[in-house]
């Protein structure tokens, strides 16, 4: 229990104790038992099996208990975008206690986005805002009329106004996006980023331009999302421009989508030490039902392909706490941290599962989210087991 405090008898009750399950830090090299305490919305103390008493008690018996689930790339603009899918369904309900939408919404749509989508939710909705003025609301290609798409006065002041729910920028840069915009998109949103020192998130996939060409533009904290794609070119299409980003501290993510997660182009990456660095769903209303499913789903298909579920499970929380610059907050279960967590089951046996591509792969490991706690209060997840 290194690192958590004393794990001796606590003579205080606290408002909820999650007791009996395995305390899946990513702080830690691995799963340890022992039980967790809540007060106030935060987590007040870890202790070791049968130490902590509650006035409610969740019992975790068989489950990894993870800080909560962060799904560094949601779209849940719903109904304002044609992608838009409710933040509740899967977040709190699929046992994700964070979600961010990745560029749904533009600064023209902000104030909509925030009362209606933000502030009901019970699951915490964070935003990668589009640097199209317009993000998502008219339709899939925000950046193809040329400047009159971004305003980069009223973006960076949404930037300032609302650093608590405004993380980053998203921008995507392909072909179908683009239109004749080339790089001056992603010129305009380095622009605006470094101005306010916050990240950019880049969705990669059909070239132009080519993905080096972008790589080279990214630097420190800049995700590229859709990093496992089997579309022409790609990593290994700009494997020197690729191992230099990584380098200089450009993370990979996910980013499963309907069309972005290829399982032979992941077991490539991975052979050549090209390893997520966070694990995300890109879930909207057309991939939910599959071939993306949820995170603990798309978390399932990294284990299939070699990664520990301890490791997937960093990703989705230490790892995408860091790249939001929420690391004193979210992804750890230090005492402090908010008291959002996520209650995994691990099932041992043959799975099937399918990539984005429809090629599908047999994994030793399923990871069922069975609840959620966000801010001390427990959600049941909907038909776990």
């Amino acid at each position: 229990m290194a690192g958590h405090g004393p794990s001796s008898v606590h003579p205080q009750r606290f408002d909820l104790v999650v007791a009996g399950g395995l305390l899946a830090d990513p702080l830690q090299a691995a799963p340890v038992p022992g039980d967790l305490a809540v007060r106030d919305g935060r987590i007040a103390a870890v202790g070791a099996p049968g130490t902590l008493a509650g006035e409610e008690t969740l019992d975790a018996s068989g489950l990894l208990v993870a800080p909560g689930l962060i799904d560094l790339h949601t779209h849940v603009y719903a109904p304002g975008t044609y992608l838009g899918v409710a933040a509740d369904e899967i977040g709190v309900r699929q046992g994700v206690t964070t979600v961010v939408d990745a560029g749904s919404c533009g600064s023209d749509h902000w104030d909509d986005f925030a009362d209606n989508v933000v502030e009901p939710a019970a699951t915490r909705v964070l935003s990668w805002l589009n640097i199209s003025r317009h993000g998502l609301v008219h339709g899939p290609r925000e950046l193809s009329h040329g400047p009159d798409d971004i305003d980069e006065a009223a973006t960076e002041k949404l930037l300032r106004a609302h650093p608590e729910r405004v993380r980053g920028l998203k921008i995507r840069m392909s072909s179908s996006v683009l239109g004749d915009s080339g790089l001056a998109p992603l010129r305009a949103a380095k622009r605006v980023a470094a101005r306010v020192g916050r990240p950019v998130m880049v969705h990669v996939g059909n070239e132009p331009p080519h993905l080096g060409d972008v790589l080279d533009l990214l630097g420190e904290g800049d995700v590229v999302t859709h990093a496992f794609h089997g579309k022409p070119g790609g990593l290994f299409g700009s494997e020197p421009q690729a191992r230099a980003a990584v380098a200089r501290g450009v993370r990979l993510d996910v980013g499963h989508g309907s069309a972005s997660l290829s399982f032979a182009t992941a077991e490539r990456a991975l052979a050549a030490g090209f390893t997520p660095h966070t694990i995300s769903t890109d879930l909207h209303h057309r991939n939910v039902e599959g071939p993306v499913h949820s995170l603990a789903e798309t978390l399932t298909k990294l284990v299939a392909l070699g990664l520990t579920p301890h490791e997937a499970i960093r990703c989705s929380t230490l790892h995408a706490a860091q790249v939001i610059g929420m690391e004193d907050e979210l992804g750890t279960l230090r005492p402090g941290s908010a008291a959002d967590l996520s209650l995994l089951r691990p099932t041992e046996g043959p799975v099937t599962l399918t990539d984005a591509e429809g090629a599908t792969r047999t994994g030793t490991t399923r990871l069922t989210a069975v609840a959620a706690v966000r801010a001390g209060r427990a959600h049941p997840v909907v038909g776990a087991p």
